[in-house]
């Protein structure tokens, strides 16, 4: 055996004791010293073995060689010394010293703890020795000896120290607790030489603990011990214990208790739970008790509670006095009074009051019985609580004999807090009944409140921290909560929520605490949160209108005012709450605002008045409140800014608010009686202000009125200037003063220069100042410095709208080109009434001026700028809001005009004429009704715009010639006539001279009177600017008469104009080919018409006119192709017109043109006479040449209508079958066969929803015979449809029969292959390779299933690349050879594709069987290529089958 044959064999020797196979050791290690008699290890393993094995002999042979070889070696001698100590041998006993010296003396090198154990054990032999000799009553000196050597056999083992403990502790423990005089001067003996060592004073410490004395020299001992060692358990027992009989009850728990931490003894845990029980403590002397296992004192502290439970186990025991008295007190123990009293209704109130009396005066000691005389005093009710003779009397005394009774002292308190109204005393007594007792929650909650309530801030604040430090997690809520309020109060919001998260972790569902936690989140501006916390209030509480509140006030302060009404309204629905009425008053005042903003001032106004009745409401409630007529004022203020006949606001019946003067004066008198409460509230002299202001700016009627408005301006500049006294560092204040200082009747523009300029130097960033000032500078001509201020403001602010109204105003005064777009960017920003106007009349100018249509500026600022749709928006709003300009109206009529909206247009020019009607201009009102007048016209009133004309002075153009217009339209000729001739007269121009002999022309032409409409039109054509219109009118006048010469003529004049566009090139096309058509040349009107088309291609007129003319005119060109969806009629009928039928083109032909036109046009009925017309067509052109038509209406007809129908009923059984509602299905196919006996796709669904409903109530058994006879004759019933076999194959399959069913698939094949249906013939392909797939996957014997598989897939792959049969392949590979390479190819050529090219389903599938063959294969590098392209798809699945798989291999 070679070395490495010995190392092998005393391996598998440790592994066989290791294993308790120690008769497999003993073999290994004899094989070893046959070749190694010398080996250390291998005589070590034989002794432990033969130990085991209960050789004792055998083992210390094997031992004893051991130690020779290696004598200093551990481990022959740990075995030798634990075969010695297990060994009842009085031989091994003898030895068993030897061995330990030996163990020490090898370990004393490294002085280790295993040294001294050894020692230790080394000691307990000696002491057995000892021990003997004692018994044996040898002399002392003899055993003063044997001590001597065994002190001196430890002190050249151990240091002095560890020798100190094991040889006094053995000494103590042995020799001297039997003579207390001895054990003293001992330990006086061993302090006076090791004065620093504590052990013998823990001796004689534990000797008196144990005998009970406790005296002078206890004290000074536990002292000293004490002084030596602070931690030392047994000082602070013996103290404790000294407290105890002292009757210092508190020092005691807190000795005994510091001192049971260190060291546990029964008697510590007795003295302890003595102490507690003293100090009333009765739950912590309990737990002591269980600590020391004191059953006797454990009963006796708990028999208060376990005695409900005897108590309803005793027979009768309502009916025993003694038993229910006994309850009575349990119940007062407990603090449960209510349950107390209830047993006084059982007429031994007065017994139990009685037998605590006489209790009370046989133990007058005792104050327990004088606590609960008082406590139940203190419950009978109010009389007895009043009465210092009974409660007070009782729970003084006995807080006067029991110090320590903390109930006494909190029934104190309450007297003093309720009754006696002595906030200090009662302070006092819950302070001291909670140092009594720190669980008592109640007295230091009270406490605590009372000091907070004398403002002793401090002494509340350290009870509550001194509570909380000792508190555990989910406990002292009462603490949390108040030291989380006061936190609040102070504002230090973070702490004050950690505070209260605190508590509400003790109490979660308290509402008050998440109410407070609310208001911490709140103050610290955290809305979410303290939406959260408020909403779990109400949730815990519905009740609490304050969350509710609170909650609201939040949602105002996000902006959410919608939601914060809906919670505001939620609170007045209970009961009037003041807060609440004026948070919905402002959430409603602001909603309004914000409609006012975008003009909106309908449902402004219903908001505003909704806030003024709420508001008013509050008013009414709480009259004292400034702020609430501050809001109703405000509230009736916003009225103001809307049109004042829309401004009929409902309010309540007092308020009589019926006139926008009215109005002013009302919050006139809120801000005043608002300054009554609050006169130094510099914000309301500025709000009364305002409105002087906004009273002054009202119309005046009569000159009086004039100077009552003088003065209300300076009522304004007074209260202002009252303002600014009191708060000079406003900017907002100087900005008002300065602009009523500006204003019309003061005019003090120095003042209010300077107002702006104190604004800006208040508040350097104040852009409405800047604009102010920029608008003084403008009134005062100064444009240079108007336009220095306004550009500082828009610097400041470039999103306020009245800097950029500013510059567009001087940039209209120097005439600039940039003034329309300066007005636009006005309303981008915002609608502002001035900006809104000057914008709309800068559109209007332009689009009055025919004469810049050509022009860069026109297509910017009107086309791209989609101008007249902006103006006309805003100059809705404006109107909307103003409704006393007429000039805005105008303009909006106009605008609309220009947007077709001709309804709006004459609304607009209505009211601008009843505006100015009211006026004294004439002009004006002339240019409104005239303008109405055309509106009318527009709008087909021929009547009213006669009359609407006639009501102007009839000198202007425009109103002539719509007068006239209006008197032809009302079909009165002469008049119109005679409207035109004096327009004649008026016309400036000669072009305007044209057009009305033009229209005189076509009137006479109209009257008949030929010769003078042409002399007129030949008048027309004479002057110098002639129109295109007359020569039209030239041309069409010849071409209906006939007149080929004249209508040639004016064609040419007219082609000379140049080039036309738009309507006049079609108008001009019908003209040239009517007169090519008059003059018999019908070839070139279709050239013409062709010409035209080639020039506009993308006008479908000419198209529609090509269309018309080809087949009149050229019928051989009329086949030609249209494609807009009215050409398409057009072409048909060519078709049809040129004998383009099915019998010449099968493909092109009128019947197809005319199907494309019904497709396209299905709402159209030319197109449909059109069909109808073809068809007939079709049906004619049959006859004539003697052949049968392809297919009549009726067999085109019925055939589809019948697919149709089937398609229809399929998907509907479809749906119900798959919902589970066969009985409908069923009801549905049997309804359809009442109608359709002989339809075989009905009879179909039928037999397929009664089979199915078969399978489901037998369980899915085997069909009867008869049944799958009936369904085979169903499917044959229908022999093309590919459907019906794939089904009836699935039903075989479902009932084993797998040979039917691949007879049925490959019917479906055949039938497929017939009707050349490509994806049919795959589908029955792949399901018939699914289908032998299924017998391969179970291992069937034979190769039938797996030829056809194979057949199938390769037939599927020869009509195109298909992943289902790759797949298919692939599993049929894996089910037959598993572990080839043949198959991780296959199967790798599926998985490691694009997910593009194959169905992700066939990847999976492909993935989970690559997954499992790698694990067959143990392939970890593959494994790992596999999982991480699952990581990267995100193929969960195929992550959870591989850790599935690692787990099962495991």
């Amino acid at each position: 055996m070679s070395g490495k044959e010995v190392k092998s064999a005393l391996k598998s020797a440790k592994e066989a004791i290791k294993n308790k196979e120690f008769k497999e050791a003993l073999k290994q290690c004899k094989a070893v010293l046959k070749l190694d008699k010398k080996n250390y290890n291998a005589w070590v393993f034989i002794g432990l073995a033969a130990s085991e094995l209960e050789q004792p002999d055998q083992s210390q042979s094997a031992y004893k060689k051991a130690v020779e070889l290696e004598p200093e070696q551990l481990l022959a001698w740990q075995g030798l010394a634990n075969l010695y100590e297990k060994t009842d041998q009085w031989d091994f006993k003898v030895e068993l010293p030897n061995v330990y010296q030996k163990l020490v003396d090898v370990l004393g090198s490294f002085h280790t703890f295993e040294c001294i154990c050894l020692c230790k054990q080394l000691a307990k032999v000696w002491q057995q020795l000892i021990q003997l000799k004692k018994e044996e009553a040898v002399d002392k000196k003899e055993l003063l000896e044997l001590w001597q050597q065994l002190t001196q056999l430890l002190s050249d083992c151990l240091n002095e120290e560890d020798l100190q403990q094991v040889v006094f502790l053995l000494v103590y423990k042995h020799f001297l607790p039997q003579e207390e005089a001895k054990m003293k001067e001992a330990c006086e003996s061993m302090l006076s030489h090791y004065p620093s060592q504590s052990y013998p004073l823990e001796v004689l410490g534990s000797h008196y603990l144990k005998t009970g004395i406790l005296n002078e020299d206890t004290v000074s001992c536990f002292s000293r011990l004490l002084d030596l060692a602070p931690n030392c358990g047994l000082g602070h027992l013996g103290l404790g214990t000294k407290a105890l009989q002292e009757g210092r009850y508190k020092d005691a728990i807190k000795d005994l208790a510091q001192g049971l931490k260190k060291t546990s003894c029964n008697t510590g845990w007795y003295s302890l739970a003595e102490a507690q029980f003293k100090m009333h403590r009765y739950s912590d002397s309990a737990t002591s008790c269980s600590q020391g296992m004191f059953r006797l004192l454990y009963v006796t502290i708990i028999h208060v509670y376990v005695f409900f439970f005897f108590f309803f186990q005793i027979p009768d025991a309502e009916k025993d006095p003694v038993l229910v008295a006994l309850k009575g007190r349990a119940y007062l123990n407990k603090g449960q009074i209510d349950q107390a009293l209830k047993f006084s209704t059982f007429n031994f109130s007065f017994l139990a009051l009685c037998s605590l009396l006489k209790a009370a005066t046989k133990n007058p000691n005792c104050g327990e019985y004088y606590f609960l005389l008082g406590q139940l005093y203190w419950g009978m009710g109010e009389e007895t609580r009043k009465d210092r003779s009974k409660a007070h009397t009782h729970l003084l005394k006995a807080a006067k004999l029991d110090p320590h009774l903390g109930s006494a002292f909190r029934y104190l308190g309450h007297y003093y807090r309720e009754i006696a109204n002595d906030r200090g005393r009662a302070r006092g007594c819950y302070k001291k009944a909670f140092e009594l007792d720190n669980e008592d929650a109640e007295s230091g909650a009270a406490s605590v409140d009372l000091s907070m309530e004398q403002e002793d801030m401090e002494t509340a604040l350290a009870t509550l921290e001194s509570v909380i430090e000792k508190a555990t997690p989910g406990s002292a809520k009462w603490a949390w909560m108040r030291r989380g309020l006061y936190y609040l109060k102070v504002g230090e919001h973070q702490q004050a929520t950690a505070d209260l998260q605190a508590a509400l972790r003790a109490d979660p569902e308290d509402w008050v605490c998440w109410e407070c936690l609310g208001e911490a989140y709140l103050n610290r501006r955290s809305f979410t949160a303290a939406l959260k916390a408020f909403g779990k209030a109400h949730q815990l509480q519905p009740s609490s209108i304050y969350s509710v509140y609170q909650a609201a006030a939040i949602k105002q302060t996000l902006g959410k005012f919608k939601e914060a009404v809906a919670e505001y309204l939620q609170i007045t629905a209970q009961q009037d709450y003041v807060p609440a009425l004026k948070g919905l008053g402002e959430c409603q005042l602001s909603l309004a605002k914000s409609l006012m903003e975008d003009c909106r001032d309908g449902g402004a106004i219903d908001l505003i008045q909704q806030a003024i009745q709420n508001l008013f409401k509050a008013v009414e409630l709480r009259p004292d409140l400034s702020c609430l007529w501050k809001l109703l004022g405000d509230a009736c203020t916003a009225v103001s800014t809307v049109s004042p006949n829309r401004a009929q606001v409902l309010v309540p019946a007092p308020l009589n608010l019926n006139t926008e003067r009215k109005v002013h004066v009302f919050v006139c008198r809120c801000y005043a009686h608002a300054l009554k409460l609050m006169s130094e509230a510099p914000s309301l002299w500025y709000d009364l202000g305002l409105n002087y202001y906004r009273q002054a700016s009202l119309p005046s009627p009569t000159e009086g009125d004039q100077n009552s408005q003088s003065l209300v301006l300076e009522k304004a500049q007074q209260c202002l200037k009252k303002a600014i006294m009191m708060d000079s560092g406003n900017h907002s204040y100087w900005n008002a003063l300065g602009v009523i200082s500006m204003n019309k009747g003061l005019e003090n523009y120095a003042l209010a220069q300077h107002c702006f300029i104190k604004s800006i130097q208040v508040e350097p960033n104040n852009v409405v100042a800047w604009t102010n000032l920029g608008t003084l500078y403008l009134k005062k001509d100064n444009i240079e410095l108007a336009h220095e201020a306004f550009k500082i403001a828009q610097s400041l602010e470039p999103l306020y709208v009245n800097c950029w109204i500013g510059q567009a105003l001087i940039a209209e005064r120097v005439g600039s080109y940039d003034t329309m777009d300066l007005f636009r960017h006005t309303t981008e920003l915002s609608t502002h009434m001035e900006g809104v106007k000057g914008y709309a009349y800068w559109v209007c100018s332009t689009l009055l001026d025919k004469s810049n249509r050509d022009t860069e500026l026109y297509r910017y600022n009107i086309v791209q700028m989609n101008a007249i749709s902006a103006a006309q928006v805003a100059l809705s709003k404006y109107t909307e809001r103003i409704q006393s300009d007429p000039e805005a109206f105008i303009m909006l009529g106009y605008l609309n005009e220009h947007l077709q909206l001709k309804r709006q247009a004459l609304q607009a020019y209505q009211r601008s004429v009843e505006l100015l009607q009211s006026t004294s201009s004439t002009e004006e009102l002339a240019f409104a009704v005239g303008s109405y007048g055309r509106a009318l016209c527009t709008s087909g009133q021929w009547e009213e715009a006669v009359h609407a004309y006639k009501s102007t002075p009839l000198q202007e153009l425009s109103d002539l010639a719509g007068v006239a217009l209006a008197y032809c339209r009302a079909g009165l000729i002469p008049e119109s006539i005679s409207a035109y001739e004096r327009a004649l007269a008026v016309a400036s121009s000669e072009k305007e001279k044209a057009y009305i002999l033009t229209a005189l022309a076509l009137l006479q032409h109209r009257q008949g009177n030929l010769d003078s409409a042409k002399t007129l039109l030949f008048k027309c054509s004479m002057l110098k600017e002639p129109i295109s219109e007359s020569l039209l009118c030239l041309c069409a006048l010849g071409l209906v008469h006939g007149d080929a010469t004249l209508a040639a003529a004016a064609l040419t004049e007219l082609l000379k104009q140049g080039s036309a566009s738009g309507s006049v090139v079609e108008q001009r096309c019908l003209l040239t080919c009517t007169l090519l058509a008059l003059q018999g040349n019908y070839s070139a009107v279709q050239r013409e018409a062709s010409r035209a088309v080639h020039s506009n291609p993308g006008n479908p007129s000419l198209w529609a006119l090509l269309s018309r003319v080809v087949p009149q005119y050229y019928p051989r060109k009329a086949n030609v192709r249209l494609h807009t969806h009215r050409a398409l009629l057009y072409s048909g009928v060519n078709q049809l017109a040129s004998g383009r039928h099915s019998g010449e083109d099968r493909h092109r032909n009128a019947l197809k043109t005319l199907q494309r036109a019904v497709l396209l046009c299905p709402d159209d009925p030319a197109a449909w006479a059109g069909l109808m017309a073809a068809c007939h067509t079709e049906n004619t052109s049959c006859y004539l040449s003697g052949s049968a038509p392809l297919r009549s209406v009726e067999e085109i007809e019925r055939p589809l209508a019948q697919t149709l129908e089937g398609w229809v009923l399929q998907q509907a059984v479809t749906g119900l079958v798959m919902g589970g509602q066969l009985e409908e299905a069923e009801a549905l196919c049997s309804q359809v066969l009442n109608v359709s006996p002989e339809h075989p796709a009905v009879m179909l669904a039928l037999r397929q929803v009664q089979c199915q409903r078969l399978l489901v109530a037998n369980g899915g058994t085997v069909l009867p015979d008869s049944v799958m006879e009936q369904l085979n004759n169903t499917v044959m019933m229908n022999p093309t449809n590919l459907g019906a076999w794939h089904w009836l194959a699935e039903v075989y399959r479902s009932q084993g029969l797998l040979v039917q069913a691949v007879m049925a698939y490959r019917q479906s094949l055949q039938l497929a292959s017939q009707l050349g249906l490509h994806s049919s013939q795959v589908t029955s392909l792949l399901r018939l390779a699914l289908l032998a797939l299924g017998p391969c996957m179970v291992n069937v014997p034979g190769n039938d299933w797996k030829d056809l598989v194979l057949e199938a897939t390769t037939e599927v792959l020869k009509l195109g690349s298909f992943p289902m049969a790759l797949l298919f392949q692939a599993l049929l590979q894996y089910v037959t050879k598993m572990a080839a390479r043949e198959t991780r190819r296959l199967l790798e050529r599926l998985v490691y594709v694009s997910s593009q090219d194959f169905p992700v389903t066939v990847v999976q599938v492909a993935s989970w069987y690559l997954l499992r063959h790698l694990h067959a294969k143990n392939d970890d590098e593959l494994i790992n290529v596999l999982l991480e392209r699952a990581k990267m798809n995100r193929d969960q699945r195929l992550l959870k089958f591989h850790s599935l798989l690692a787990s099962s291999s495991s």
